[in-house]
């Protein structure tokens, strides 16, 4: 079952739901005409870091057939931008970046109850009909889920698209779950960083084991190209 919007006010004011800081207000003002609540969906809008993927250099191939530490290699490969008003990102067509939500999302898997909600993070029409892809393959936003939310965006229009910190870049859509789910932490639970770092020192359940392999996740053949 999707939560109208009046419904996704009232599980953020039962805990169920937990997104900080709050999208206000949560009726239309004349103030502030403009309210995140849609029917049934609630905005969330983009911070002001986003992550610039490294050109490797060569030909390279990453193996992504098994579980590792996605996030470290990807800081790695990595360059972080600070984006403000005056300084925004200027997206050109074909150009892809990690980006996050400026608001903290968290749902909650009560102790005592039978169901718990999920959620799904979906673009804006708006931002589609230029061809800015919020995300893609990855909207899901599991029970347990502690963190701000990555955002996969790629410029697939011909114009030069600004990003803006505080803009509005994506919508939330909440559901609820039947049935009280056993805990399965993501390897990303708790990020603060769009590549999916968690702050130092807190351990991710998820994350595999040391090796000194590298994890497949993280394994990058390099090769001179074939002519």
């Amino acid at each position: 079952m999707i939560l109208s919007n009046v419904e996704i006010q009232r599980a953020l004011d039962e805990g169920r739901l937990i997104i900080t800081p709050e999208p206000g207000p949560r009726r239309p003002t004349v103030r502030q005409p403009h309210c995140p609540y849609d029917t049934h969906s609630v905005d969330l809008r983009l911070a002001n870091v986003v992550s610039i993927p490294k050109n490797i250099g060569g030909v390279a191939s990453i193996d992504l057939s098994g579980p590792g530490e996605v996030a470290n290699f990807l800081q790695s490969n990595s360059e972080p931008l600070t984006i403000t008003s005056d300084q925004p990102l200027k997206l050109a067509p074909n150009r892809f970046v990690l980006g996050r939500t400026q608001e903290t999302v968290e749902l909650p898997i009560p102790p005592r109850r039978a169901r718990c909600l999920a959620a799904r993070i979906e673009g804006k029409s708006s931002r589609a009909r230029f061809g800015l892809l919020i995300h893609f393959t990855a909207p899901t936003v599991h029970p347990g889920w502690r963190g701000p939310l990555t955002l996969e965006i790629i410029n697939l229009g011909p114009w030069t698209i600004l990003l803006t910190p505080g803009m509005p870049i994506a919508q939330l859509i909440v559901e609820e779950v039947r049935g009280r789910p056993f805990a399965n932490p993501s390897q990303f639970q708790g990020q603060e960083t769009p590549e999916g770092v968690a702050p130092k020192g807190r351990a991710k359940s998820s994350s595999p084991r040391a090796s000194s392999r590298r994890s497949s996740a993280t394994r990058v053949n390099r090769g001179r190209s074939k002519r």
